[in-house]
């Protein structure tokens, strides 16, 4: 059951409408490493979950990322400003001028429409997990480009939040990982002799280096 609260999860706010801005920032409403993809890739591997611990972790976070993607809606929905002018989007997405009215679309920065192929189940917590930190590190980065990108300082808040959250869900998932990483495909496969021989298959090899000098096992992840 889900319950919608009219209050923001953060507040968003705006200097001035910039409806090329507006467009850049789509990518994280409907594109690959969007709010959209994490909330639906959470929620979609959460429902074989056993450990009601993480299950509830998954859960939590996917809820959180439905209301990114408020925020980041809200947002675009200010920067697009009062009128359709296609012209004020020299590059980029342009449907929400053409097809939308100004509505958010889920569409990505270049106006391709959001898809499931985005989002990875595989049944297995490890390799989930792995997928999920993967994702919130993708997603940091996306937000630092459109960080460097914008100078409303408003806008700015917004994104500056949205990258802190991503870093919170990001420890919080390898935490989770460290909980389970003897369990599932590492525990089934990467057991026999050959899973424990690392070779260095670039010469001259860096001196000391932690990745070539590995004895018995590979570096803890952490």
């Amino acid at each position: 059951m889900f319950k919608h609260e009219k209050q923001l999860f953060h507040p968003v706010a705006i200097e001035k409408p910039n409806p090329q801005y507006a467009a850049l920032l789509q990518e994280q409403l409907g594109g690959g490493n969007g709010e959209l993809k994490a909330a639906m890739q959470y929620m979609s591997q959460s429902f074989r979950i056993k450990d009601p611990e993480i299950k509830d972790l998954f859960m939590d976070i996917a809820a959180e990322e439905l209301s990114h993607l408020e925020m980041i809606s809200q947002t675009i929905n200010l920067l697009n400003g009062h009128y359709v002018d296609a012209l004020s989007v020299p590059a980029g997405e342009i449907q929400t001028h053409v097809q939308l009215g100004l509505n958010p679309g889920l569409v990505n920065a270049s106006g391709y429409s959001w898809t499931g192929d985005y989002v990875t189940v595989t049944g297995d917590l490890c390799a989930d997990l792995l997928s999920n930190i993967a994702s919130e590190q993708r997603a940091k980065v996306v937000y630092e480009y459109l960080y460097r990108q914008i100078n409303d300082k408003k806008v700015k808040e917004t994104i500056d939040f949205l990258l802190n959250r991503e870093e919170a869900h990001n420890a919080m998932f390898r935490e989770a990982f460290n909980k389970v990483q003897c369990t599932g495909s590492n525990c089934d496969f990467g057991t026999t002799k050959a899973a424990k021989m690392y070779f260095s298959m670039s010469e001259p090899s860096p001196e000391n280096s932690r990745f070539t000098e590995v004895k018995g096992k590979p570096p803890a992840f952490s």
